[in-house]
């Protein structure tokens, strides 16, 4: 059975990697999965939050850090190590690798677990976004497979593993929310 999902897997990733291929997206994904470009934006959505969101505003940016101490050590430090597995830019011949050769290991993709993480987090506090920071979330995980450096399953995995990464960060700060709130209201 895992022999079969690693198939499909290997299979997926040659159509998103190699048929899907074409200069448009050859061009736009490597400037996507680049971290550096999405720190303008993370940048605004900050001083937003600082500026116009009140103290609850800045509450939340707050939670940023544990938030992504979370998300980005258990992908990087315990996931991948545990599971080793190899990026398709090492293992598979003939690939459209668009970015350095990474030998870190593959599984889960931490930019889709880093990225779905702020994207649950941030909208879960301002629903009226949610669908423009999934999207950003799923062009980011895309965008690791297209340019070779993932397989599909890694980012699934990634999205599922940042998704609950927010949602413990969320109960954390509801929590301590509460509490602040019951502690001195008094």
């Amino acid at each position: 059975m895992l022999e079969y999902i690693l198939q499909f897997d290997t299979q997926f990733f040659y159509f998103i990697n190699v048929t899907l291929q074409n200069a448009v997206f050859d061009w736009l994904m490597p400037f996507i999965t680049n971290k550096t470009h999405w720190f303008p934006v993370w940048g605004v959505i900050i001083v937003l939050l600082i500026w116009k969101g009140g103290k609850e505003g800045r509450a939340i940016l707050i939670f940023i850090i544990p938030l992504i101490l979370l998300s980005d050590q258990l992908s990087s430090s315990v996931l991948k190590p545990f599971f080793a597995r190899i990026r398709p830019c090492i293992a598979l011949d003939n690939i459209n690798l668009l970015v350095n050769k990474s030998k870190a290991f593959s599984f889960p993709s931490s930019h889709a677990v880093n990225f779905f993480a702020l994207a649950t987090y941030f909208g879960y506090f301002y629903r009226k976004y949610i669908w423009w920071f999934l999207l950003v979330a799923t062009m980011v995980a895309y965008s690791r497979v297209y340019v070779g450096v993932h397989y599909p399953f890694d980012v699934m995995a990634g999205a599922i593993i940042g998704v609950a990464c927010a949602f413990i960060i969320i109960y954390l700060w509801s929590y301590l929310n509460l509490f602040y709130k019951k502690h001195t209201s008094k």
